[in-house]
């Protein structure tokens, strides 16, 4: 395979040759996908205390606010594993944060939207109310909306159901309203998880181009899933894209010598050829993305160029956001990243998505600046 080998006329600078991504089929047994519904390795650290409010956006502050409260709510019963069907639960209804289970409808939401633009910190703030809600880790899950239909995927949706059920938190990071089929089985699912008791917190992103014009995001998610609408209470975030907040612009594309000798000279790294990683990527389920990535280092990329079809982007977004999960930074030749979906997907029904993949491919461009030699 081309990516395995070394710059012509140059000896490698490794011993041995890079990883390949191309190379790699994992097999990702359902118990780990569960496992694994925790915040992802970024947000390991991430508190409430430790996300940094812009002062000119006092959403933000108040966001904080709200779901430490929130968080705080969430003690009682359930979070040592009662409330599961057929048993009892004590405690009360106070306050729109308290999730008994035969609350009365006048208690309020149930659950906390999070509605915001790209790099606001949503998911940052999401992860720190995972981390603050008091109960055993088995007792909370995390998870992004594609690896939760993943999930029901994997294990089917009864399955599913009575392994979510006794958990205290459901957070769902990127809820996504793209394909109406998974968005009415996620809000059946979610259904049957209220009335489990199961607390529910979810993110999404508004159109950079749309803050504002009628808080779109959470007016969609309400209406999209119907019988939960009631149990969310939205939470607006405004702000720019910290990733670029003060930050010089992401580095332009390598060359394809500087990436291959970086890649031989960087531990752990992978080498491939961009058209063969798409090509790929079409091979091996989405919810193995992650299980893909597994003990790489930095992903090196050769002749990027624009994506040819929205399939193909699509699958490549949820690459992205499996390495920006991951802090993988990536290098790359070619195209810069901004140029990587043609105008017409920039403007069409899934351009949320593409515009998160180019803010976080861009961060893990800048993140990649040191792997090449000065």
């Amino acid at each position: 395979m081309s990516s395995s080998t070394a710059v012509p006329g140059q000896s490698p600078i490794a011993e041995t040759a890079p990883l390949s991504l191309c190379a790699l089929e994992p097999h990702v047994p359902a118990d780990r996908l569960v496992a694994e519904m925790v915040p992802p390795p970024r947000f390991d650290s991430v508190r409430f205390d430790t996300y940094v409010p812009d002062p000119d956006q006092p959403s933000q502050t108040d966001a904080v606010k709200v779901l430490d409260e929130f968080a705080h709510g969430l003690g009682g019963a359930h979070a040592t594993g009662a409330g599961k069907k057929g048993s009892t639960r004590s405690g009360s209804s106070e306050g729109w944060w308290r999730f008994g289970r035969k609350a009365a409808p006048a208690s309020g939401p149930r659950g906390v939207y999070l509605d915001g633009g790209y790099g606001v910190g949503k998911t940052h703030l999401l992860a720190s109310l995972w981390h603050a809600t008091p109960a055993a880790p088995s007792l909370k899950a995390f998870g992004t909306f594609v690896e939760l239909t993943n999930l029901v995927g994997a294990l089917g949706f009864q399955q599913t159901v009575q392994t979510l059920s006794g958990h205290r938190l459901l957070c769902i990071d990127e809820f996504e309203l793209d394909d109406p089929g998974d968005t009415v089985l996620v809000s059946s699912l979610l259904s049957r998880l209220v009335e489990a008791g199961v607390a529910l917190a979810a993110t999404s992103n508004t159109l950079p181009g749309k803050l504002g014009e009628g808080r779109f995001a959470a007016a969609d998610f309400l209406r999209e899933i119907q019988g939960l609408s009631s149990h969310f209470r939205p939470l607006r975030i405004d702000g720019e894209d910290y990733r670029h907040r003060g930050l010089p612009e992401a580095p332009a594309p390598y060359s394809d010598e500087q990436v291959t000798r970086a890649a031989y000279a960087t531990e752990g790294a992978s080498l491939d050829d961009f058209p063969s990683l798409l090509d790929h990527l079409a091979r091996v389920h989405p919810s193995r993305y992650g299980a893909l990535t597994d003990g790489i280092r930095a992903v090196c990329l050769t002749d990027v160029q624009a994506v040819p079809d929205q399939s193909t982007a699509l699958r490549l977004v949820v690459l992205a956001d499996r390495l920006y999960d991951r802090e993988v930074p990536v290098l790359a030749s070619g195209l810069p990243f901004d140029h990587l979906f043609s105008d017409e997907m920039l403007n069409g029904g899934y351009r949320k998505k593409y515009f998160r993949a180019i803010s976080r491919l861009t961060a893990l461009a800048r993140d990649a600046k040191g792997l090449v030699a000065q």
